[in-house]
């Protein structure tokens, strides 16, 4: 299994997995559309890979059998002010 990845032009660090590239027939548009324009960053060999940076490898795949692209978007960034907020009320 052969994909196409793509970086999103209007958010930071989400990018879009599609089955063949410059094909987003599968791609709701509204997704599209939040989606801004679009990157190619590379072509990936899935079948040649066991995994992937953050994204699991095999919820990739399943989602581009299931529904023709996968998309992937960064974690949620820990509040580090919050986080260290809650330590000194646990420390007391």
């Amino acid at each position: 299994m052969i994909c196409a990845v793509y970086k999103s032009g209007r958010r930071a660090d989400t990018y879009l997995f599609v089955t063949k590239r410059d094909v987003f027939d599968d791609v709701p548009e509204p997704l599209m559309e939040m989606f801004g324009s679009k990157t190619l960053v590379m072509i990936v060999p899935l079948s040649k890979r066991d995994h992937l940076g953050i994204a699991d490898i095999d919820k990739v795949k399943s989602a581009l059998v299931e529904q023709g692209y996968y998309l992937q978007i960064p974690p949620p960034q820990i509040n580090l002010l919050e986080q260290h907020k809650q330590e000194l009320a646990f420390k007391k």
